[in-house]
């Protein structure tokens, strides 16, 4: 993608969205379990995304999908540190999507220099002080409960405003356990404890989040949310309304989209920008409140 001027959170171009490639080194995931477990199948997969144009790679080791179990850290390492060396070792930024300390220490070991965690650093007691002595930049995503009960946790009084209080909360345990505020972005954790309504209600409230002042990264791609409103069963088959709902949560504050169709993603982005040149401000340069 174009650079066009300026750096920001984790170093990456101020002035435009960021693409997060999706990397799953795992047998389970939602809609690619299994297809990049051999390590060299992986690290191909990811330069393919970082020659699409991806700004940042994801690599996981552990679904975290509606219902998964948790997975040793010892064999979570096994499945991502390879493909974290090889990625690294050809210039690509990588991020480390894990809820375990041990896991996030030997990643920044083995190249990756940013840590994503869906738990927003609550679920591993010694997580925040990994964080804070690294000094890297940090995603703290919403989500109640784990990845095996968060369906039980789905209820609201006010979607947006009860997930922009409680990653507040986050963040104030992340300072104070000495993590600097600029190496802080917030994900809402679409589709985690929440119902396609309420998905659909936090992507139209992003704008409360987005007033926190952190960047905000979202991920719908092929989730359940457009599933359900796409009228698409197969994960595979959601990419038109990954892309609509990408577009929309960039016009609504978000600044980052993590998905898995990182070129489709990237000549939306594209075409989405030439459009808005022609406007007197960008739509994520002030989101609608």
């Amino acid at each position: 993608m174009t650079t066009w001027g300026g750096t920001g959170w984790a170093g990456l171009p101020a002035g435009r969205p960021l693409v997060m490639g999706i990397l799953n080194a795992t047998p389970d995931s939602f809609s690619d379990g299994g297809e990049r477990l051999d390590p060299g199948a992986a690290i191909a997969a990811g330069m393919r995304m970082a020659e699409e144009g991806a700004d940042i790679l994801d690599i996981g080791g552990e679904s975290t999908r509606p219902g998964a179990a948790s997975v040793d850290p010892a064999e979570e390492m096994r499945r991502v540190l390879p493909v974290i060396r090889g990625l690294a070792a050809q210039g690509c930024p990588i991020s480390i999507d894990t809820r375990n300390a041990a896991t996030m220490r030997a990643a920044l070991d083995a190249g990756a220099a940013i840590v994503n965690d869906v738990s927003a650093l609550a679920h591993d007691p010694a997580a925040a002080a990994v964080v804070a002595d690294a000094g890297c930049p940090v995603v703290l995503m919403h989500m109640r409960g784990t990845p095996a009960t968060m369906e039980a946790h789905a209820q609201y009084d006010d979607v947006a405003a009860d997930v922009t209080r409680e990653l507040a909360d986050r963040v104030a345990a992340a300072r104070a356990a000495g993590i600097a505020e600029a190496a802080i972005a917030l994900d809402p954790g679409i589709g985690f404890a929440k119902t396609a309504t309420q998905n659909a209600a936090l992507l139209a409230g992003l704008p409360r989040l987005a007033a926190l002042g952190y960047p905000l990264l979202v991920g719908v791609s092929r989730k359940r949310v457009i599933g359900a409103f796409g009228h698409a069963i197969a994960p595979k088959d959601r990419l038109p309304g990954s892309l609509a709902a990408g577009l929309f949560a960039i016009a609504r504050g978000a600044r980052i989209l993590r998905v898995h169709d990182v070129g489709a993603t990237v000549q939306a982005l594209r075409v989405w920008a030439a459009l808005l040149d022609h406007l007197p401000a960008p739509l994520w340069a002030a989101a609608p409140g």
